[in-house]
């Protein structure tokens, strides 16, 4: 199994270390699209999934969910979250594990999910919706100092509800100075660097392990074409994921990381538990 970077106690004392640098932006990957986002004292966690509950459900079946990468941290130990997001309705993206965990030690913390996933996600965490913050793409929301925008996501189409709201959609925070676009799981579709261009990203962090109708789930960018939209949206850096978790659905980063050079796009591969820092952009 893949050792993190950082792991328990040295990822939190990397996490308090961190927040000593005032006004710069960090962000660590959790593996799969989990990421823990810094600035100011305010944490924000994109998709987080920190458990094996997928691994469990599907050991029986002819789709194990075998683990690649050993867990960064338990969610009972972030005790600090201001904010959550869960970018679509997808186990790695909604885990009742992870998030009811979280909930427990941060009784304040906001959860934000897609208006069209409301109901699912409250009854999946056994919650009243009115506890959750929604919000549907073209839409913002202002949660304590961090700004988010819903944009939509196609994974592996622009899926609806019936009152036409997202079920997918990527999230646009704006945190201070800074700005970060967490794609959930998506593949290209037509508008969409139009859509992001509106913002000017500081980091974007999209997933590479692209699309094969073998695995039987929905797929993602491959790596080529993640590199190629951080290229077109003019994102100072782009970090990949959405690899080395589960055997079944994974790619390595290479192709991301030839097209990103071929390209001239500045990027950055993360192992899960590592660090990512703004004073790499000064």
């Amino acid at each position: 199994m893949i050792k993190p970077a950082l792991q328990d106690e040295a990822f939190l004392a990397d996490v308090r270390d961190a927040a000593s640098l005032q006004d710069d932006l960090h962000i660590w990957w959790l593996g799969q699209s989990g990421f823990l986002v810094q600035w100011n004292g305010s944490h924000l966690l994109f998709d987080p999934y920190l458990s094996d509950s997928l691994s469990r459900k599907y050991a029986a079946t002819d789709k194990p969910h075998t683990r690649m990468t050993g867990l960064v941290i338990s969610p009972d130990a972030l005790d600090f979250i201001d904010i959550a997001t869960s970018s679509h309705n997808h186990t790695d993206h909604l885990d009742g594990e992870t998030l009811s965990a979280l909930i427990q030690v941060n009784p304040e913390m906001q959860l934000l999910v897609p208006a069209a996933n409301r109901a699912f996600a409250a009854d999946r965490l056994g919650m009243d919706p009115d506890q959750l913050e929604a919000i549907d793409a073209g839409q913002s929301i202002v949660l304590g100092p961090i700004e988010l925008h819903a944009v939509p996501a196609a994974h592996e189409e622009l899926a609806k509800d019936d009152l036409g709201r997202h079920q997918f959609v990527g999230y646009v925070a704006k945190l201070g100075p800074w700005t970060v676009y967490h794609s959930g799981d998506t593949i290209p579709y037509d508008g969409m660097e139009k859509i992001l261009q509106q913002w000017k990203i500081d980091v974007a962090l999209l997933p590479i392990n692209g699309r094969r109708p073998v695995r039987r789930v929905a797929g993602n960018l491959w790596g080529r074409e993640a590199a190629n939209l951080a290229k077109d949206i003019c994102a100072k850096t782009v970090i990949p994921c959405h690899y080395d978790m589960f055997e079944f659905n994974t790619e390595t980063p290479a192709e991301f990381e030839d097209t990103c050079h071929t390209l001239g796009q500045s990027y950055q591969t993360l192992q899960a538990g590592q660090r990512w820092s703004s004073s790499i952009l000064k």
